[in-house]
């Protein structure tokens, strides 16, 4: 969910920047040298998957594995999105730079969030119950996203609240194949590779 360089206000754009360099900071203090590897693993898959995006008014919609980032990486999410969105706006012109700080809030505050809600108890349950919590992880994350996008327009300019709107009606059916999404991956790297779930930071 990209939002357009040029439509948020000055001070939509000093709060998502303030918020973003807050949360990198952390980020980057908890992040273990030896897990540097899988913030750059899901930060490459979070690029690739929102590269296809469908246009909508002042944002985009897209697939983005938000909830995955978060239960693995926690606060780490938010250097992997920064840097994930940083290379679509210089490579593809994707969002921008000006906006790159509340892009970055957009998605990486909802990563941490649904980790701090979900990731504990996903890593103590048993594969089916973990799936059930990890569909509802993904499912939030994305709508937690629109909402995001939603907050900032509207606080640039209360004619944005239509489109606001919009925005997170188009991001329902999105949550739902996220949070299905989300669920197969947790199922699987439960079977596989339980470890991976165990986080990046200190």
């Amino acid at each position: 969910m990209h939002i357009s360089e040029g439509v948020l206000s000055t001070g939509a754009l000093a709060a998502g920047w303030a918020i973003t360099a807050a949360g990198t900071a952390v980020g980057l203090k908890k992040l273990k040298p030896e897990r540097i590897v899988r913030v750059a693993l899901l930060s490459s898959a979070f690029f690739l998957a929102s590269l296809v995006n469908v246009k909508i008014g002042p944002s985009s919609t897209h697939l983005s594995l938000i909830a995955p980032m978060g239960l693995v990486l926690g606060w780490s999410a938010f250097p992997a999105v920064l840097v994930a969105l940083l290379l679509q706006a210089l490579l593809f012109h994707f969002g921008g730079l000006a906006v790159l700080g509340p892009n970055t809030v957009d998605v990486a505050l909802p990563a941490l969030l649904v980790y701090l809600i979900f990731a504990r108890p996903i890593r103590r349950q048993n594969g089916a119950v973990a799936a059930v919590w990890a569909f509802a992880a993904g499912t939030l994350a994305v709508l937690l996203c629109a909402g995001g996008v939603g907050l900032f327009l509207g606080a640039t300019d209360e004619n944005f609240l239509g489109v606001a709107k919009v925005i997170f009606l188009a991001h329902v059916p999105v949550a739902f194949v996220e949070g299905a999404i989300t669920a197969f991956m947790v199922a699987w790297l439960k079977k596989v590779s339980p470890e991976f779930l165990s986080g990046v930071g200190r």
